[in-house]
């Protein structure tokens, strides 16, 4: 549900390095339902608008967790819950992409919708239903889910409602703990702001690494010039990778960018997901032990690629 170039990986087994020897990457998240409809034309109301339509799996931490398995991390889990009405089409999914789902099924809530309209600019705007996704609870976690993880990923959308804001504090609380570190990537401007830009910042504190588009880092800092957000966002997140489109990524540590990274060129067709593309492939290179600068390059080529295609997730092997 994310967006953003960023990022691109040429192929899994292209950017494999030691991905094999790495510690799993654990995604607490959100697995989604996308209808993507693409329209060449603009909208016009009470009347059609023809469309290419498709029905995808989808959902940030999803995305996050495939794109990390197609970088070539060998052992990709997520903890997610889904409706009964799609949850075994969505465990074959995440299992066919080389991810582990740990998907509690909900009985009463049907699996999380995201209708994508993507214009002629390849600019997508989303209605969403989150469903099931945000029921996640404090009884769906247990810190046995830590074992043999080496980094947790927290898809911010489960920050935006209460039952599942205090799964996710409970998991970052119990990495934290274990000495596991946790990235989160903030998910949606238009949430935050409904959330508030204080309770989403004291909601993730602890956080090692901060993944926000330059919208959401504008938006949690109130600075406009996104390297200047950046910066001041580090001062609180060790690492905070900021991805600007286009126009690539900025990294920033200790109240400094100390790296611009550049964008690689792509035909975009459809940019849902991107940013969902470059955590992935950044995290996954990060475990394969590649520098900051190395890993946002590889989120860089992941962006690239996610955005040449339509949907969020990358082809399955």
């Amino acid at each position: 549900m994310s967006e953003d170039t960023g990022g691109g990986v040429e192929g899994g087994a292209h950017e494999r390095g030691n991905g094999g020897s790495a510690g799993a990457l654990l995604v607490v998240g959100d697995v989604v339902t996308d209808v993507v409809a693409r329209h060449r034309t603009p909208l016009v109301r009470a009347t059609d608008t023809a469309a290419e339509i498709r029905t995808l799996p989808g959902g940030a931490g999803a995305n996050v967790a495939c794109w990390a398995a197609y970088s070539g991390l060998a052992d990709v889990r997520i903890l997610a819950r889904v409706g009964t009405d799609a949850g075994g089409w969505h465990e074959e999914q995440l299992r066919a992409a080389g991810v582990r789902p740990q998907v509690v099924l909900d009985g009463e809530a049907a699996t999380a919708t995201v209708i994508s309209l993507v214009d002629a600019t390849a600019e997508r705007t989303f209605l969403t239903d989150s469903g099931a996704a945000l029921r996640l609870s404090t009884a769906d976690w247990s810190a046995s889910l830590l074992e043999g993880v080496a980094h947790l990923h927290i898809s911010g959308y489960l920050f935006f409602a209460g039952t599942s804001r205090e799964a996710a504090r409970l998991a970052l609380r119990e990495a934290r703990e274990r000495a596991v570190p946790v990235s989160v990537d903030p998910a949606s401007a238009g949430f935050i702001a409904e959330l508030g830009v204080d309770r989403f910042l004291e909601a993730v504190t602890g956080a090692d690494v901060l993944l926000p588009n330059e919208d959401e880092a504008r938006l949690l800092t109130g600075l406009p010039d996104p390297a200047d957000a950046a910066a001041k966002l580090s001062r609180h997140f060790p690492v905070v990778a900021v991805t600007l489109g286009a126009g690539g990524a900025l990294l920033a540590a200790g109240g400094a960018v100390h790296e611009r990274v550049p964008a690689v060129a792509a035909k975009a067709v459809d940019t849902t997901g991107a940013g969902d593309a470059f955590a992935g492939a950044f995290l996954a290179a990060r475990l394969a032990g590649a520098d900051d600068a190395g890993a946002a390059a590889a989120g860089c080529r992941a962006g690239a690629r996610a955005v040449a295609s339509v949907g969020g997730r990358p082809p399955l092997p």
